[in-house]
């Protein structure tokens, strides 16, 4: 009984890291892909760098896009869109602030 009292912080700090850090991680992962899946021709994003453009292809074999942009057409990969700012830039005019 007394080794588990012994090792109750260190458990207790590995929950809370857990539940702080680590899940919280993987979830946003997991909707990170689901949104990088779930992009098609047409839709107007922005990658993590800072470059907007409009897909023009999707390419599944090696998880690749071409962006049209004012400098002309650029191929990204696209786990290099971003999800947050892609969300704000399509968002309806009474949602932005």
């Amino acid at each position: 009984m007394e080794q588990i009292g012994q090792f109750a912080p260190m458990i207790l700090i590995f929950v809370v890291a857990y539940f702080f850090m680590i899940r919280p991680q993987m979830k946003r992962q997991k909707d990170e892909r689901k949104f990088a899946s779930a992009l098609k021709k047409g839709d107007r994003v922005i990658t993590k760098s800072g470059l907007h453009g409009k897909i023009m292809e999707l390419n599944d074999k090696d998880t690749s896009c071409v962006l049209e942009t004012m400098a002309g057409k650029l191929k990204f990969d696209r786990s290099a869109i971003s999800m947050e700012m892609s969300k704000k830039l399509n968002a309806p005019a009474s949602v932005k602030k």
